[in-house]
This record gives C-alpha cells, structure tokens and sequence, in this order.
C-alpha cells in the first residue's frame, strides 16, 4: 500500500484502560500473538453505538476477566489520542481498513486481588501479566506506541507508582 492510500484511510476508534492497583502500579499483559516481547495495557475497538467508558469497562473484562463491580473510575484523558501503524502492519491488521488508532483512555482502580484476575479468557489477548511502574510500562511497550503511552502516563502520572 502506498504512503498516500496509507493516509487516507482513517483511524480506528478504540479506547485504551490504565488499570492500577492499591500501590498505583499499572497492569502489563504480554500479547500473546506476539513473537517478541509486546508488554501492553488492555484496550481495544469500540462497538458500533457504545460509549467509550462502556468500551473500556468491556475490553476491560474480555482481556482480563475484571468485572466492572471490582473497578474505580478514577480519570479519562483529556483528548483523544491518535497512533499511525507501521507501514508493514497497515495491510495485515483490522483488514487493512485503517492506519492506526484514535483512543480514550481510562484509568480505573482495581478494588480485588490478584486471583480474581483471569486472562484466560474466552479469546485470550495475554499469556501473561504482571504489575508495572509507569517507567517500566513505557520501556516494554512497542515503540510505535510509545508517544500514546507516554502521553497517557503523563495525563495520569499523579495516580502512578
């Protein structure tokens, strides 16, 4: 696909969730379609006529298995934010119908405890996760997403460990 056909096509709407635990450490899952180490917080596309916190509340729980009962609303990112793909991903993913994603993001506090976190889910995203400084979720994620997260981690750096 062409530089300029890449440009036209538009953003995915997709919303993007921060959760952190009683410490404010980040929750980290390892994707498990990646070959390489791909650290990422849960997020994903927005149903057709869904409200972006809906959509993070049920990305939340079909990556995690987190029911919404076990989350705090704590804050959403002032503006949406927006990630080209790599030029060798624009035709492989979302069928090639669009070149990155625009998200809002939502940083939730989760009130459980470890067990009651299960990313074995029905279409399991993560092999594995862990709790995260905000440092480190910025040195494992791919770097084509590095500006959102760290524009993300900015917006919520008074919550974080």
């Amino acid at each position: 696909m062409t530089p300029e056909a890449i440009a036209r096509l538009p953003y995915r709407p997709c919303v993007g969730v921060v959760l952190i635990d009683a410490r404010g450490r980040i929750f980290a899952g390892q994707r498990k379609d990646s070959e390489i180490p791909a650290w990422q917080m849960p997020q994903g596309g927005i149903d057709d006529g869904e409200k972006p916190r809906k959509a993070a509340l049920r990305e939340l729980r079909e990556e995690t298995g987190i029911p919404e009962d076990l989350v705090e609303f704590v804050a959403k990112s002032p503006d949406w934010v927006t990630y080209d793909l790599p030029g060798h991903l624009v035709g492989k993913v979302w069928g090639g119908r669009f070149r990155g994603q625009k998200q809002r993001w939502f940083l939730f506090r989760f009130k459980g405890t470890d067990d009651q976190i299960d990313i074995a889910t029905e279409h399991p995203e993560f092999s594995e996760w862990r709790w995260v400084t905000a440092n480190e979720m910025l040195a494992a994620i791919v770097p084509f997403k590095r500006a959102v997260y760290e524009e993300v981690v900015t917006a919520f750096r008074p919550h974080l460990a």
